[in-house]
């Protein structure tokens, strides 16, 4: 087989547009056509609205309006606003942003300079608008090149930012944005942030309670053993029950807001946390798989720059929570070791019912082993 030559003409040096448009799955993972909640299309939203949700986290600003007419999407937000300055930067140099100023975004999720710059490369219709101090500033891409910008020195629009895109059909070919898993995204940014409101097409969706309110929508209530129990902390959010029918555990996570759908190292450690304070409340050497046996919950935690293992941040890969605070592990067991263990001794009734679920989970375990082994035995 003939030797394929390589010269310095095959070595190329992309500029970001370039790179974002041939390696989009880089960027937002999966492309799809929409049929599926984690297509492309539902990550460039997610982008978009995830520099809003760090505005209601950092104070400012509490609704967020979206508009998705067919292909064409509106996300408004009534925070702080891009600086005017800016604006162009924000959304078309790689590595800009202000995430990366710890001061203006604590716990943010938009952490890699990257979430706009990719809807904008990635969009045939690109427009973002930001309006503060009584002036605002428009700036329209196609495809990540810059168009048109504007300045208007004199503005009576409500400060905030706005971004309006429409996916490029050049790679995302016959897409369409499907309502329900729009809903299900922005319901998730509601629990995780009890006080905002986000406005979808005229629909208004708002959570008081947070995690408890996620439970409780996304199961039967009746079906529950026992109340919710809701704990709260500073960087960190607990709601937790069992099911009388379900055989199987389940866990919704998040870190600074963001899903987490394929867990990581908070997940494991409020597993954990779990089965630990479990067996030193009763004082007893539960198996692991009986005590989280039919568990529903869901856990939050807000982590100084998280870091994923991937750019869609759908796994956590952190093991510290930033500043002077321990690690995730030891945050999370503590949290969980002090709240929970203070829970069941102020609620005697909720703690017979989990012993008691406990007991039957090792009862019916050990039964089935029983079976296995002397259907072993026979064969």
């Amino acid at each position: 087989m003939a030797e394929t030559k390589y010269t310095e003409d095959n070595i190329r040096s992309l500029d970001w547009k370039e790179h974002i448009r041939m390696r989009p799955g880089m960027y937002i993972g999966k492309l799809g056509d929409g049929s599926s909640q984690d297509d492309g299309i539902y990550i460039l939203l997610k982008e978009v609205i995830d520099n809003c949700i760090d505005e209601f986290v950092m104070g400012a600003g509490k609704t967020i309006e979206i508009n998705i007419k067919e292909e064409r999407v509106t996300v408004r937000d009534f925070g702080r606003g891009i600086p005017l300055g800016k604006v162009v930067d924000v959304v078309s140099k790689m590595n800009t942003g202000g995430k990366y100023d710890t001061r203006a975004f604590k716990k943010s999720v938009g952490l890699n300079g990257v979430g706009t710059k990719a809807v904008n490369a990635l969009s045939s219709y690109f427009l973002v608008e930001s309006s503060r101090e009584g002036k605002s500033k428009t700036a329209v891409f196609e495809r990540g090149e810059l168009q048109n910008e504007e300045m208007l020195e004199e503005s009576s629009r409500r400060r905030g930012t706005k971004v309006t895109f429409i996916p490029d059909t050049e790679i995302f070919k016959k897409f369409k944005y499907r309502s329900e898993y729009v809903e299900r995204m922005l319901r998730y940014y509601v629990y995780l942030n009890p006080g905002l409101t986000i406005v979808f097409n005229g629909e208004k969706f708002h959570s008081e309670n947070g995690l408890k309110d996620l439970l409780e929508d996304y199961n039967n209530p009746s079906d529950f053993l026992y109340p919710v129990v809701h704990l709260k902390g500073s960087d960190i959010e607990v709601a937790l029950t069992h099911s009388r029918t379900q055989y199987s555990e389940e866990y919704h996570s998040f870190v600074n807001g963001q899903y987490t759908t394929q867990g990581g190292t908070h997940q494991s450690a409020f597993r954990e946390a779990l089965v630990k304070t479990i067996r030193d409340f009763y004082g007893k050497n539960y198996d692991a798989s009986d005590i989280r046996k039919s568990v529903i919950s869901a856990i939050s935690i807000k982590v100084m720059e998280p870091i994923f293992e991937s750019q869609t941040k759908t796994k956590l890969g952190s093991t510290e929570m930033g500043g002077d605070l321990p690690t995730v592990r030891t945050y999370i067991n503590d949290f969980v070791g002090r709240n929970l263990d203070n829970y069941l001794h102020k609620n005697p009734e909720t703690a017979e019912k989990i012993q008691r679920k406990i007991i039957q989970a090792e009862k019916e375990r050990k039964e089935l082993s029983g079976i296995r082994k002397l259907a072993r035995e026979r064969a």
